[in-house]
């Protein structure tokens, strides 16, 4: 368990944490997830050709790989460059990620022998590197650095499809079929992203965000039944921390009040509900995460300015000056958009007066 940490003093001024805990600040924060890599010129100039754990592994390159997208848009947090499968990988279990086709598991987890695969997670002795990278960009970046684990169900899916799935057919079997085994996975998996995400607080972290990227998959008994208990206990095991902890999700607005109700301090919504609605869902005090639609920012700056432009301002006007909202994509950036739209996106959101 890691104790509270107290904010660094060239943190105070954090609008990204103020927006976390709904305190005052003067504008609203920004960054976006996989701002990290993915359509940078610079990124691919020093990626290599390796895989991403690989790269991941290099703690100067994933530290500079993090700092990028500070520089280049101005955004008020740095999320970690890392993946959700990375624990896994480090115990052993046998998960690659490939390019073009993502998380890629050559022996899927079938049977309880196979929880054997998943020995409790010792971020020191198997994850050195990612906590080498968290010091390094605390040590150099002037915004907070957002630390990030996978969400037990969305693991779990990786680990038992094999790979990104659309059906989850597998994942729903085994969960329907053998509860007991299904519990025991995620009790496995909660525990190692609890070890892993209170590795990184104690390196520097100074939020963190559990993507649960799948769980809009899933009914909402289903969820509330099979998936919370293991969220909630995540969320629970780093509240003595105070860092504030974001849940996300994509096609989740059916499920939002359960994932509230695993004890998150932010909500990421995706873009499928507008950003009043899930406040009226959720309540007046509920702090947002969000949340346009990483698609609208396809295609050349020029030629898509005006749209971006009117799609941002409807977000922003939807959160209506409350002081807890982090503006967003509704997913991760994708490789395609032009980094030219994303600096602009940055530049109007610094400029909208948070009560306005």
């Amino acid at each position: 368990m890691t104790g509270h940490r107290p904010t660094p003093d060239r943190l105070r001024d954090s609008t990204f944490l103020a927006a976390c805990r709904a305190e005052p600040h003067d504008r609203t924060p920004v960054w976006f997830m996989r701002q990290a890599g993915r359509s940078l010129p610079e990124y691919r100039a020093i990626r290599g050709s390796g895989s991403i754990l690989e790269v991941i592994a290099d703690p100067k390159l994933s530290a500079e790989i993090t700092l990028q997208p500070v520089r280049r848009y101005g955004v008020d947090a740095a999320i970690l460059y890392s993946d959700i499968v990375v624990p896994a990988h480090a115990v052993g279990f046998g998960v690659d990620v490939k390019p073009g086709i993502g998380p890629f598991v050559e022996s899927p987890f079938e049977r309880a022998a196979d929880l054997q695969r998943l020995r409790p997670l010792e971020p020191d002795i198997d994850t050195p590197y990612v906590l080498e990278t968290v010091r390094r960009v605390v040590e150099e970046a002037d915004v907070p650095v957002i630390g990030f684990a996978g969400a037990p169900f969305t693991v779990a899916s990786y680990l038992i499809e094999g790979a990104p799935s659309r059906t989850y057919g597998r994942t729903k079997a085994l969960m329907l079929g053998d509860t007991g085994l299904w519990h025991d996975l995620m009790d496995r998996l909660a525990d190692m992203a609890i070890s892993s995400l209170c590795s990184q607080i104690a390196a520097g972290a100074s939020a963190v965000q559990l993507f649960d990227s799948w769980a809009g998959t899933l009914s909402p008994p289903t969820y509330e039944k099979y998936v919370l208990p293991h969220s909630r206990r995540v969320f629970e095991s780093l509240a003595e921390t105070r860092v504030p902890r974001i849940h996300f999700g994509v096609g989740t607005s059916e499920i939002l009040g359960l994932m509230t109700a695993a004890g998150a301090d932010v909500i990421g919504i995706d873009w499928r509900i507008p950003l009043d609605e899930a406040r009226r869902r959720l309540g007046p005090e509920t702090v947002l995460q969000g949340n346009l639609d990483p698609a609208i920012c396809l295609g050349p700056a020029d030629k898509i300015e005006a749209v971006v432009a009117a799609e941002v301002a409807d977000v922003l006007a939807r959160n209506d000056g409350h002081p807890g909202h982090v503006f967003n994509l509704g997913h991760g950036v994708l490789p395609e958009i032009d980094p030219v739209v994303l600096e602009r996106v940055v530049e109007q959101v610094h400029a909208h007066p948070l009560d306005s």
